[in-house]
């Protein structure tokens, strides 16, 4: 049997980190807690992640990416439209171990200037990332635009976290759909949706 390489081990620990933060909440991403759930030994699991902040800052992009880059690539692909995009969205905003990775981090800020400013980057990343989908998607948003979209965004999954129920799952979904709508509305098509109707 061939040894796991260290992109399978990194992937095994954020896994179990974010199983446990689905089941248990916050308070449950522990060194010992999450060696156990990926089933290595805690200096496997320091080696990788020296420090509990390593490792949510780790969780914060590992989540992250996954889930624009998935929007990404069905946005390039063309199988992107305004209304799966509301319905990923409602479905990622209601996902709340995404919600719990952003909270600790926002905690341990508080205490650590690294964090803070990787809190910093971490939100120019994400609206950089939301202006493409748009882009894609055909629409020009303007900064502000994109601004409050994600603030609704993280507003709504908060409050999912905090009341924990079907009407603040429902409520992600609809805050997705009214936002995307309000602040990426239809416009004209962009240059590129024109050159590609005109080949048809």
């Amino acid at each position: 049997m061939l040894p796991e390489n260290a992109t399978d081990v990194r992937q095994r620990i954020l896994d179990a980190a974010l199983g446990l933060m689905a089941e248990h909440g916050f308070m449950e991403v522990t060194q010992p807690k999450i060696a156990k759930a990926a089933g290595l030994r805690q200096s496997h699991l320091t080696y990788y992640f020296p420090t509990r902040s390593e490792l949510l800052k780790a969780l914060a992009l590992h989540s992250i990416e996954t889930l624009l880059g998935s929007l990404m690539a069905g946005a390039t692909a063309g199988k992107l439209t305004p209304e799966l995009f509301a319905q990923f969205a409602g479905e990622a905003l209601a996902d709340k171990r995404r919600a719990r990775v952003m909270l600790g981090l926002i905690v341990s800020s508080e205490e650590d200037r690294e964090i803070k400013q990787f809190l910093r980057d971490f939100i120019v990343r994400v609206r950089a990332t939301m202006t493409n989908v748009a882009r894609l998607l055909g629409r020009e948003p303007e900064q502000i635009n994109i601004v409050a979209l994600h603030m609704l965004f993280v507003g709504a999954t908060i409050l999912n976290v905090a009341r924990d129920d079907a009407n603040a799952k429902r409520e992600c979904a609809e805050i997705a759909r009214i936002a995307i709508e309000t602040f990426l509305p239809a416009g004209e098509p962009t240059p590129a949706q024109q050159r590609h109707r005109r080949r048809k």
